[in-house]
């Protein structure tokens, strides 16, 4: 059976007491934790460690982040506007974007930086803002990760100009009088440590194509070990070769080269949990399963239906926690066949029993790994569940409410 990851059975109780369920929980110590591994990260000539705020964009957290010296890439203006209203500097912000600013001036006025990815969004820039600077995300070719949905590069990936189309690329920057100055790749989420070297070593290749350029952005992608089975990414090991690939590139063409990351994942991932209550316990008889049903559910994580993703879970009895043990399949509240949180390894249209404490309804499920990806990437408002409050557990070990449960009425305010 797994364990609470940085929670006691104690705290889960008076969590639920003190703010209901389903509720997130954050861990401000790990959060820290991880932010001073990220900004640690081996570098020739510099780094700028920049937190990828998709995986989750609370302000508390940004504003941790922010406190050890971090700065952000977002991945829409929407993002952009968010970050700066949690009072990170525009400076510190990068924004690569599959869709088009809708004011890319605006933006740029407020002093973030941007990378086109893609020729047209090169295009729309220069004409936009002719004989300025601007960054450039290319598609290194190859790419990694858990599933083909993680994977963010190769050829069955959108993300990023193609690395064939740098002729193209370089002649429209003659046409604006535009300077590239930062490239930008990414391969994939819980990419292999051996292709995010490799990807390295193909990056700094494309830079040799850009003589003003003066930054790398390796992306992230580090793999993170949410299961007790799973091994999580060594940023030093990674790392290390990396510098030396930075030195010897200074050494031949004599450019010394700031390095950017940008965890997500690793800088929040095991810093989460979900706390649920036990609503209902069934079963399909004896060729069937025994489910355990939550109040939360994919209104809150979407991982597992997604990507047969494997979260950490817990059952957290009223008093004691039972050694005995039973096999569940974890089900969520929403009326969906799909809502099921114990799906097989990177199978998610197959069920795969857990095996748990014995369970009794009103007891908690505590699922950890879920600082990642799932607050900020969930089935919001399904069935017309309210937004899921989220806590943190500040370094002092008290809780504070960082976002209030939504209500009925925030639900349809907009409704016209």
């Amino acid at each position: 059976m797994e364990r609470l990851t940085f929670l006691t059975p104690e705290q889960a109780r008076r969590i639920r007491e003190q703010y209901g369920t389903p509720v997130f929980v954050y861990d401000e110590n790990s959060l820290r934790e991880n932010a001073a591994m990220a900004t640690a990260f081996p570098n020739a000539y510099g780094l700028v460690a920049r937190y990828a705020m998709k995986a989750n964009p609370n302000a508390s957290i940004l504003r941790i982040f922010a406190d050890v010296g971090m700065h952000i890439d977002a991945s829409s203006e929407f993002e952009v506007q968010r970050a700066i209203l949690a009072d990170i500097p525009a400076a510190h912000i990068s924004l690569s974007s599959q869709e088009v600013p809708s004011d890319i001036n605006a933006l740029m006025d407020k002093g973030i930086l941007y990378n086109a990815t893609s020729l047209w969004q090169l295009e729309n820039y220069g004409r936009t803002r002719p004989g300025t600077e601007v960054g450039l995300r290319l598609n290194p070719g190859v790419g990694s990760g858990g599933t083909t949905k993680t994977n963010v590069g190769g050829p069955s990936s959108s993300f990023g100009l193609w690395h064939e189309q740098i002729d193209e690329a370089k002649t429209l920057c003659e046409k604006y009088g535009v300077k590239v100055v930062r490239i930008h790749t990414h391969i994939g989420s819980g990419s292999d440590p051996n292709v995010w070297q490799k990807t390295s070593r193909m990056s700094i290749e494309l830079v040799k194509h850009f003589p003003d350029v003066h930054t790398l952005n390796l992306g992230g992608g580090y793999k993170v070990g949410r299961m007790s089975f799973e091994q999580s990414t060594d940023l030093q090991t990674v790392g290390t070769p990396v510098k030396e690939l930075f030195e010897r590139f200074a050494e031949e063409y004599g450019r010394k080269l700031t390095l950017e990351i940008e965890p997500g994942t690793f800088m929040v991932g095991n810093a989460g949990c979900i706390v649920s209550t036990i609503q209902d316990i069934v079963h399909t008889g004896n060729d069937g399963y025994r489910f355990l049903r939550i109040d939360g559910g994919m209104t809150d994580i979407l991982r597992p239906s997604l990507y047969g993703a494997q979260h950490p879970m817990s059952v957290v009895g009223a008093e004691n926690d039972s050694e005995e043990t039973d096999e569940y399949i974890v089900t969520g509240h929403c009326c969906e066949s799909g809502d099921m949180l114990t799906p097989a390894p990177d199978k998610p249209d197959d069920l795969a029993p857990r095996k748990l404490a014995k369970a009794t309804i009103g007891d908690l499920l505590v699922i950890d790994g879920t600082g990642a990806y799932c607050s900020a990437m969930c089935a919001k408002n399904y069935n017309s569940f309210p937004e899921t409050p989220e806590v943190l557990l500040q370094a002092d070990g008290t809780f504070r409410q960082v976002r209030k449960r939504q209500t009925l009425e925030q639900i349809i305010a907009n409704e016209v």
